[in-house]
């Protein structure tokens, strides 16, 4: 229902409670003033009776009084006129009165009737008799008719005047009642016919008060309600631009002005909003990361373009998959999210991608879970390049074996491990021989051919926990863990015997090889064992080159002789 019917309806009612109690009321008095006057008429009617009554009595007439009774019951609308005894008997009816009369006055006054009747028209104990007669004073009495109608029966005392003693004597203040009864059937048409203007009156000033108070409250109320109603179901639908005319400084009034400063200010903070959304939703589609959002029910609601291609998956597929099944691998997803520490990136390879993962789960200030969110990177080429730069750190450029720095920092690791488990440590260092020659007669790009085909020889020869490195120049050294100094001579002599074999663009090469191993050559650092491979190097090419030749232990020293020179002169 709208509003208009709603307030229409309710003052309505309001008004129709309002006007029906008045035309009550006012029924109501009315009926009571036409009793009242009614009664006030038979009142006087009766005192006008009696008054008459008494001047027929005073003027010794009482044998009319019967007559006179009669002729009043044929008024209209009387129904009954009786003149009473105190007794409830009517008088002058019998010769009770005319016997007390005569016998008072002592004479016969009143002749007798001929034809006596005792007419009892009340019982002697009435009450509405004998208040009449004890408190002197006329009484009212309503009561239902034979045809429908109420009768009023007016009970009216006949009081005690002084002119009366000479007959009555003053024993009784009251001498007898008059009963007048009198038929309230033109009073209540009179009651009926108010009865009818009132309801016709009220039926008019209804439909008059409905049809103006529609009329003002449309002009005055419903009609600026339902401007403003429509301007919120406009501002509802997107249209902030709407606002509400002004025509009045009252409650409505201000409740349109204070709705058009409100809608001002939605449609500032709309537009602050739309902006950042536009900024955000920039960022959010043009970013090169993969953006995934879920809402507080786990339903997946923001898919950017990164993500699809990082996860080469449209994103209708991604949000049926669901958040946990991003990576294809839900148990580890659900893992990942249930760590409350897991704030870092995860780095995992998925489909010849290395991505960098930042998943967690978003809590409000109630504790309560406001979603999930992932954030994923392409760090495929980032991992190249840094295996890259690692290789280059640690390789030499030339010949693709590990270099100078690797070696050393390989080298100290290797000798703490064999100190701390007791396993041999080995170490060969050789160089090619004459190797300034193939620069000098050659060239250099001729020379470095040669140092990588001996650095590829020298690489195949190992095992593959074994570590090769250019040492410098045409210097090569070899890290053999877990190997004794005789396995190391064999791995050396095998190296030598390849390099021999081999032409580089149809130059023979060969390499001087110094082998050295702990524990067995006592050393007390890994340079000890550089320096004790170097030595064995050394003695190599002094005993004239292309040849192995193993590290030799220290000598014991010999304790100098004290006392005379015993040498011969």
């Amino acid at each position: 229902m709208r509003i208009r019917y709603k307030i229409t309806l309710a003052v309505g009612i309001a008004v129709t409670v309002v006007l029906v109690a008045m035309a009550f009321f006012y029924t109501h008095f009315q009926e009571q003033s036409v009793l009242s006057q009614n009664e006030r008429t038979m009142e006087k009617l009766t005192e006008s009776v009696a008054q008459g009554l008494q001047a027929v009595m005073l003027a010794g007439s009482a044998d009319i009084a019967e007559s006179y009774a009669d002729r009043l019951k044929k008024v209209t609308d009387i129904i009954d006129f009786r003149i009473l005894r105190t007794n409830g008997d009517e008088a002058f009816r019998d010769n009770k009165t005319i016997h007390d009369v005569n016998r008072r006055r002592g004479e016969e006054t009143f002749t007798p009737r001929d034809h006596e009747q005792q007419i009892p028209v009340l019982s002697a104990d009435d009450p509405n008799l004998l208040a009449t007669v004890s408190d002197g004073r006329t009484l009212a009495v309503y009561e239902p008719g034979p045809d429908g109608h109420r009768n009023l029966t007016f009970l009216a005392p006949i009081k005690y005047i002084e002119p009366c003693s000479k007959c009555h004597g003053t024993a009784n203040k009251v001498r007898g009642v008059i009963k007048l009864t009198t038929s309230l059937a033109a009073v209540e048409r009179d009651i009926y016919e108010v009865r009818q203007y009132a309801i016709g009156g009220l039926a008019l000033a209804l439909m008059a008060t409905m049809l103006l108070t529609g009329y003002m409250l449309g002009r005055t109320i419903v009609e600026p309600l339902e401007k403003v109603t429509h301007a919120m179901t406009r501002v509802s639908d997107g249209d902030l631009d709407h606002q509400v005319p002004i025509h009045s400084r009252d409650e409505i009034g201000t409740m349109a002005n204070s709705f058009n400063r409100m809608t001002s200010e939605l449609r500032t903070t709309y537009d602050g909003l739309r902006r950042e959304q536009d900024k955000l939703t920039t960022i959010i589609h043009g970013a090169g990361e993969g953006i995934v959002v879920t809402d507080s029910a786990g339903e997946i609601v923001l898919v950017n373009p990164a993500a699809e291609r990082l996860l080469e998956k449209p994103a209708g597929q991604i949000a049926r998959e669901g958040f946990y099944s991003l990576l294809d691998d839900e148990e580890q997803m659900r893992l990942w999210l249930s760590d409350p520490e897991q704030g870092g990136a995860i780095t995992t390879t998925y489909k010849e991608r290395v991505l960098q993962v930042f998943a967690s789960t978003i809590f409000g200030n109630d504790h309560n879970v406001v979603g999930s969110a992932a954030l994923l990177r392409d760090i495929t080429e980032e991992k190249r390049l840094e295996e890259e730069l690692r290789r280059l750190s640690t390789t030499d450029g030339l010949t693709g074996l590990f270099n100078r720095r690797h070696l050393d920092a390989t080298l100290d690791t290797e000798y703490s491990r064999a100190q701390r488990t007791g396993n041999p440590l080995a170490v060969l260092m050789f160089d090619i021989d004459h190797f300034k020659k193939f620069n000098d007669t050659h060239g250099h790009d001729q020379g470095d051919r040669v140092l990588q085909a001996v650095a590829k020889n020298f690489h195949d020869a190992l095992r593959k926990y074994d570590l090769a490195c250019r040492y410098g120049g045409e210097e090569f050294v070899g890290i053999l863990p877990n190997t004794t100094l005789e396995g190391a001579f064999c791995v050396a002599e095998r190296l030598r015997a390849e390099i021999e074999a081999t032409e580089v663009d149809g130059l023979k090469v060969t390499i001087s090889v110094g082998v050295a191993a702990s524990p067995e050559i006592p050393v007390s650092s890994p340079e000890g064992l550089i320096e004790a491979a170097d030595a064995a190097l050394y003695r190599s090419k002094e005993g004239g080159r292309n040849r192995s030749t193993r590290a030799l232990p220290p000598e014991p020293t010999t304790p100098p002789t004290t006392g005379a020179d015993t040498t011969p002169v």
